[in-house]
């Protein structure tokens, strides 16, 4: 069973599951040209909150070599999907005015989507010029994100769409990221299994 911080947002209840440190490996195979890569790593993810109604995602993997090399990072924010009010705060450092909304969990079941989901936007930011902005939806323990849109800079390597799927199963955290890259069609990528470890 889930124990809820008490500062917990009302709005990352649907995504309340995910909270906490998660470790385990993961593994790639994706075709670039004619060679096929395909190679285990280990991973870190974190998911925590400061009392607003996102979470903060940051995500650590490592090649399984001697030297444990640094594969990727990345860093984001999940947040449900609704239309910004006054009573949150933005943009830049303007505080919100009035009450917070959404701010009981009988309110935020107002939020629910036609099949029982909640609709989520999720920002996440590569450290190679990439940002990828995903929508999608939470359905009990299950996460199905789809980009938006893809922004890169024009020294980054061509990534153009990508699609990523979480669920929680056996208290084990399962995910899996296609990509459209490098002149590639949507495919394939990574996947991995995760335990929480704090």
């Amino acid at each position: 069973m889930i124990e809820l911080d008490a500062n917990l947002a009302a709005e990352l209840v649907p995504l309340s599951w995910l909270i906490g440190v998660w470790e385990g490996t993961g593994v790639v195979n994706y075709d670039v040209g004619e060679e096929n890569r395909n190679y285990e790593f280990g991973h870190r993810l974190s998911f925590s909150h400061d009392g607003l109604p996102h979470l903060n995602y940051t995500s650590y993997t490592w090649l399984l070599d001697d030297e444990l090399t640094p594969l990727a990072t990345e860093t984001g924010y999940w947040r449900l999907s609704r239309p910004a009010t006054d009573g949150d705060p933005g943009p830049g450092l303007l505080p919100g005015m009035g009450v917070r909304p959404f701010n009981t969990p009988q309110l935020v079941e107002i939020l629910r989507n036609p099949a029982g989901a909640f609709d989520i936007e999720v920002a996440i930011v590569h450290p190679g010029s990439v940002s990828e902005l995903y929508i999608g939806q939470v359905k009990g323990p299950r996460i199905d994100l789809v980009t938006d849109a893809v922004l890169r800079s024009a020294n980054s390597k061509e990534h153009s769409a990508s699609t990523r799927l979480y669920g929680l199963v056996d208290n084990h955290l399962l995910w899996a990221w296609d990509i459209a890259a490098l002149g590639k069609q949507l495919s394939t990528h990574a996947s991995g299994r995760l335990t929480r470890a704090e």
